[in-house]
């Protein structure tokens, strides 16, 4: 256990995370989703809520401020098939990152950028659509007084 770091930040999380640079990105997944299939790097946190997980990583993780930095999966039919978790999702995001909207990505596109992300942490999430990609961003100098 370390002071200030969320116990569900397992040391090989914790390795994955500090690796990643400004612009990877990391994506939690439910627990339907092909973790094993689609992971280059894959952690696996089985026993927890996709928004645990969330939590715990944004606790420690910088989001980028530059270009879009979250998103969801999205669903045919547009808008007005919004997910519960995704608000759910939103909430977290914004305790930590007030102005960061998490994006839809529909389709393929969504997959795609979790194929290609840099780490993927597979979560016991049950939710249906419970899937959030993360974009890191970087910690700024203290400037001097």
């Amino acid at each position: 256990m370390l002071k200030g770091i969320d116990p569900r930040l397992s040391p090989e999380l914790l390795m994955i995370l500090r690796a990643m640079g400004h612009g990877d990105e990391i994506a939690i997944v439910d627990a339907n989703y092909p973790a094993v299939t689609d992971a280059r790097r894959l952690v696996r946190m089985d026993g927890h809520e996709a928004t645990a997980v969330l939590t715990a990583i944004l606790s420690i993780l910088p989001l980028d401020t530059d270009r879009q930095l979250a998103f969801r999966p999205g669903i045919k039919g547009g808008s007005a098939n919004l997910e519960p978790i995704w608000q759910r999702f939103q909430e977290i995001i914004w305790h930590y990152e007030p102005q960061v909207m998490l994006e839809p990505l529909m389709d393929e596109a969504f997959y795609s950028r979790v194929k290609s992300a840099f780490a993927v942490v597979a979560s016991g999430e049950r939710a249906l659509y419970g899937n959030v990609i993360l974009r890191k961003g970087i910690i700024k100098p203290e400037m001097p007084t």
